[in-house]
């Protein structure tokens, strides 16, 4: 069996409220090789992490990041309570900067993690923002970006020669005619790892992100498909196939 890459999605969030400093612990602590996360910015530009970028799923507040300042946004309590009730209620979580989410796996495993980096905000902004923190602690070459629209990939791609990784033509925004020019990788979700298409998208001859196998069904199925990088909302099955546990 070829090497494959454990990512963690949103760190461990089977487990734990997702895109927050526990989940990310959880993972690291765990083994996985990566995990990811998704980046907005804040009303005063600071890079926060959050999947939906409105706060209402996860902290119940039906509120956008892009207009909050930092400081309201450090009043959220990503608990995620229609998930996990109210286990992680009053614990302290707040809404993670990329700042202290680099901090925090950098203290945990130094110059070792590797980050997937999801840019939700399609914004040039956005993405010169996160990479000169991630180029500041140094892990920029340890991190896959992805976003779900081609003109940010390009961007991406051509300004900082990033580690790029973007999906099927169908799930992309903004794509061109030469939008997989500016691709490294290629991210297939389960959907299409159980389909026909599968087939069609790993012979453009690119690495593959298969997302997300979380029992080892869908994890051996992805072995089978040809990934090279599993993502996994909860990486205990996928470590198991793998022998890493």
């Amino acid at each position: 069996m070829k090497s494959i890459i454990v990512e963690g999605h949103r760190g461990y969030c089977a487990k734990y409220p997702e895109n927050t400093l526990p989940s990310y612990r959880a993972a690291i602590e765990l083994g996985v090789d990566a995990f990811e996360f998704d980046v907005w910015l804040t009303k005063d530009k600071v890079p926060v992490l959050m999947h939906d970028g409105n706060a209402r799923r996860t902290c119940g507040v039906d509120r956008h990041l892009r207009d909050m300042n930092y400081e309201e946004v450090l009043t959220l309590e990503p608990a995620y309570t229609e998930k996990f009730g109210d286990a992680y209620v009053g614990q302290g979580i707040k809404v993670p900067t990329l700042e202290e989410t680099l901090q925090l796996a950098e203290s945990l495993r130094p110059g070792k993690i590797m980050y997937g980096v999801e840019i939700k905000e399609y914004t040039e902004e956005t993405v010169d923002l996160t990479v000169a923190l991630l180029k500041q602690y140094g892990v920029f070459e340890r991190c896959y970006f992805y976003a779900f629209n081609a003109r940010i990939i390009k961007y991406l791609k051509t300004k900082y020669n990033g580690r790029t990784m973007g999906y099927p033509d169908i799930q992309m925004g903004e794509f061109e005619a030469d939008s997989y020019d500016y691709y490294e990788e290629i991210g297939l979700s389960m959907m299409f790892v159980r389909s026909e298409l599968c087939k069609f998208y790993v012979d453009k001859g690119m690495p593959v992100h298969m997302y997300c196998a979380d029992n080892e069904a869908d994890v051996r199925l992805c072995i089978e498909r040809g990934a090279d990088l599993i993502t996994a909302n909860d990486p205990v099955p996928l470590m198991r196939v793998l022998g890493r546990l």
